[in-house]
């Protein structure tokens, strides 16, 4: 500002504009031995174009007060006085650029600029600035290729920890890497899993949001135009999402968008976390009321609020400052410029000031000291650069860490020497924290985490529930919050939920959905035979094979035991059959001994009609034993008596076949073949027959006897319980041997077949063995085909099949002379040849 009888010059600040011919930016500057350069955004053409940035221009003014308080301390720097320049970065890109070359000096302004025109006035070694992280990206491309040491107070982007871009760039804002560690750690210590990231489409808003979406797997967009706005915020009503990041700032809750995100959890990065901007007007309370976020660690500076009241613009020591015309008349409404004559306000319809106002008579977020982080940052930033010069300072020659152990000289200090004791300057503040600078230029990552709590006409608060605290090595430990402190979004004390699914109960397994976020899942009932007894697994355990999953596929339960059972009832019905069977086996026995004088009885040899009823007999009597549990015992027994009583009873057929087939062979002249077929060769055939069978039978029981057996299918739930046959090829030959037999016996009835006799057994014997063939012969292919219990069913069927099959056949027929033609039950009748 040019002084002059109430005149002020013509910069334009809330336009960040040049109205002056002059191609130099307005600076704000007092001479020192060592000149600290500083960029800050006064004016911000972001959120607002003609907003001036109270809060910015308190993070200016701390940088000028720790320079003060430097000076007048005179015990870090003896003898040595500290300036500074400060310009107007105007949250732009290209005005940070344009201060950047300002600050550089004449030559390296103009080797960069490529143009002369601009007026620089001599070079500084270091640059405490800018705020904003795209700013900061593109100054510090600059002051990196000349070894300039810029410290940033507020530039968090992840990207500017590269030193081989940025060399000369270090900050004591932590980087983004870290709060988007404690912000994952947030998330997952109140398992949400389903949350929606919103950011600005720039530097700080990409890099966050990006590294945050490694770990989250999901954003939601990242631009500030409306239509884009209104997308994102349909979005948000319609996702299930009800945790809400944004890297963003107040554009997302316009009076366009307000309407509809009420009961939302709000997390805030840094950027916003304690806004006032946001916090202050009552109409973002219901939306923001209970929203979360970290915060930088605030600190007291003593004697700021003091030194923030001072200023006025009729003080002569302020009258070099030409940002001040813009904040007071911001400040206070008014207009500084002299009205022309006849003229009561001016060109923008602002009453006049008088010079006389006091800030101490506003309230606002310039003069609050309640909340200092920021300027906290810019605090440290100044000290850091003190301590560093000290630390030159106090070089010793020969000791020292350049080339030859030379040491710098303080009296033309170099940026280059001055970025190297930067690096490595360890210092703590009055509050105790120690600043130090890694091998990135990151400072220690401390951050406090902030709740807005609605407190009525008194507005937001912001308590303090929890730190993150990044020295704590241990992972657990990093966070600390106190959940019995925290309001959430409508004064609820219940943590929210998010999650894109709900939890998977136990009996159930996650399916992730394709195309979706790994969060979003669907529920699926565990397959039979498997279970899960936690809530959302991956995958459902398979049960042990004697065990099977219950009905809610929650446990294993042992599996049910299924045999062939005397009670269930397939069990009763072959019970049924076969003792019927034994019982028509029995009455035939009483009929034929009650009648055994008579000539039919009598034919063929009744002895061998008894004993092949009691064969018979046995047979029906041998299923018995395929029912009920299978035991070592009943295995070895089953096998065994189905065998050796079957060939005995085709054994007895076989003889009374050959009987028949001799005796009617016999009545030639001159044949004498019937004795060697009496009834002691009758027996002996029988015996043999049978001996061979037995034989086969002790053997199979000696070398490998049938045994029980579990079989456990995967894919059943039942243990079936089976006899095993031990030795497959004895059991193959125990029914060869009466297939043999049986096929025999066949054969020799089949000659018998037409021998002229009213009654032929033959005929009987060739009907029943064919039946016998057929059963045994559909046995094999539906036995090996039969699942579980059901090849023993089978089993017991054919026996009981073609039991009946013999009994009938042989037996019926004579029956039914006996008790109902006894007229055909003579001697005569039967010697009739019919042929």
């Amino acid at each position: 500002m040019a002084q002059g009888s109430q005149t002020y010059n013509t910069y334009d600040g809330s336009n960040c504009r040049l109205i002056s011919a002059s191609l130099s930016l307005p600076v704000l500057e007092k001479n020192g031995d060592i000149i600290l350069g500083g960029l800050f955004s006064l004016h911000d053409t972001v959120v607002e174009p003609s907003l001036f940035n109270f809060r910015t221009f308190r993070w200016m003014q701390t940088m000028i007060f720790a320079i003060e308080e430097i000076n007048r301390d005179g015990t870090l720097l003896p003898n040595i006085t500290l300036g500074y320049k400060i310009y107007d970065s105007c949250s732009t890109p290209h005005h940070a650029l344009k201060a950047a070359m300002e600050l550089l000096g004449n030559e390296k302004g103009r080797e960069v600029a490529g143009f002369s025109g601009s007026v620089c006035h001599g070079t500084v070694p270091v640059v405490i600035g800018d705020g904003g992280s795209t700013q900061s990206l593109v100054v510090a491309r600059i002051l990196g290729v000349f070894h300039i040491p810029q410290v940033s107070y507020f530039s968090s982007c992840a990207c500017l920890s590269d030193k081989n871009e940025f060399p000369a760039f270090l900050r004591t804002m932590p980087s983004d890497f870290f709060q988007v560690d404690a912000l994952v750690q947030l998330v997952k210590h109140f398992g949400w899993t389903w949350v929606g990231v919103i950011a600005g489409d720039d530097a700080y808003g990409r890099g966050g949001a990006n590294i945050f979406a490694d770990e989250v797997d999901y954003n939601f967009a990242r631009t500030k135009s409306q239509d884009a706005i209104s997308s994102i915020i349909s979005n948000i009503r319609n996702s299930r999402a009800r945790i809400i990041l944004v890297f963003a700032l107040e554009f997302l809750f316009s009076p366009h968008s307000r309407t509809g995100l009420t009961g939302i959890q709000w997390l805030a990065s840094e950027a916003w976390s304690t806004a006032t901007v946001l916090s202050t007007p009552r109409k973002y309370h219901n939306i923001l009321q209970g929203s979360m976020g970290f915060a930088i660690r605030h600190a007291e500076i003593p004697g700021l609020q003091t030194f923030l009241h001072r200023l006025n613009p009729k003080n002569t020591d302020n009258h070099a400052d030409p940002f001040l015309v813009s904040f007071w008349e911001e400040m206070f409404q008014c207009s500084l410029a002299v009205p022309a004559e006849g003229q009561k306000n001016n060109s923008q319809g602002k009453p006049p000031c008088t010079g006389a106002e006091e800030l101490k008579s506003i309230t606002n977020i310039y003069s609050d000291v309640s909340q200092l982080r920021i300027s906290y940052n810019v605090y440290k930033a100044v000290y850091a650069i003190i301590h560093a010069l000290k630390a030159m300072r106090s070089c010793v020659k020969g000791k020292g860490p350049f080339l030859l152990q030379s040491c710098p000289d303080l009296q033309n200090v170099q940026p280059w020497q001055l970025l190297h004791y930067i690096k490595h300057v360890v210092y703590s503040t009055t509050i105790g924290d120690e600043i130090k600078f890694d091998e990135n230029g990151d400072p220690v990552a401390m951050y406090d985490l902030v709740n807005w709590q609605f407190r009525g006409n008194e507005g937001i608060e912001f308590v303090i529930i929890g730190k993150f605290d990044e020295t704590n090595t241990a992972l657990n430990q990093k966070l600390q919050i106190q959940e019995q402190n925290i309001l959430w979004n409508g004064n609820q004390t219940k943590v929210p939920l998010s999650v894109c699914s709900s939890i998977c109960p136990p009996g159930t397994r996650k399916a992730i959905r394709p195309n979706f976020p790994i969060c979003c899942h669907d529920c699926v009932v565990c397959a039979a035979g498997e279970i899960s007894n936690q809530t959302d697994v991956i995958e459902c355990e398979r049960c042990l094979p004697e065990f099977w999953s219950n009905d809610e596929r929650t446990a294993c339960i042992p599996k049910q035991v299924e045999f062939l059972s005397f009670t269930d009832s397939m069990g009763i019905t072959l019970l049924v059959i076969s003792l019927f069977g034994s019982f028509s086996t029995c009455v035939v026995i009483v009929i034929f001994s009650c009648h055994r004088s008579t000539p039919i009885v009598r034919a063929n040899n009744s002895e061998l009609s008894f004993l092949l009823l009691i064969s018979l007999t046995l047979c029906f009597l041998c299923s018995l034993t395929f029912i009920g549990q299978p035991s070592k015992w009943s295995c070895m027994l089953r096998h065994t008596a189905f065998g050796i009583t079957f060939v005995l009873c085709i054994s007895c057929i076989l003889g009374k076949t050959i009987v028949v087939l001799i005796a009617f062979k016999a009545t030639l002249p001159g044949s004498g073949v019937m004795k060697w077929f009496g009834p002691a060769q009758q027996k002996a055939i029988i015996i043999l027959c049978t001996l061979v069978q037995a034989v086969i039978c002790t053997v199979w029981l000696t070398v490998d006897p049938p045994s029980p057996h579990r079989l456990m299918p995967r894919e059943s739930a039942l243990v079936i319980l089976l006899c095993d046959e031990g030795s497959y090829v004895a059991f193959g030959l125990v029914l060869g041997y009466i297939g043999l037999l049986a096929c025999l016996c066949l054969f020799l009835a089949f000659l018998a077949r037409k021998l002229p006799d009213n009654f032929n057994e033959a005929r009987l014997i060739t009907f029943s063995m064919l039946i016998f063939c057929a059963v045994w012969v559909a046995f094999v292919p539906a036995y090996i085909s039969s699942p579980g219990k059901y090849s023993t069913v089978t089993e017991v069927f054919a026996i009981l099949a073609s039991s009946y099959g013999l009994l009938c056949c042989i037996f019926a027929p004579k029956c039914y002379i006996i008790l109902l033609r006894p007229e055909k039950n003579t001697k005569k009748y039967l010697m009739t040849r019919t042929g």
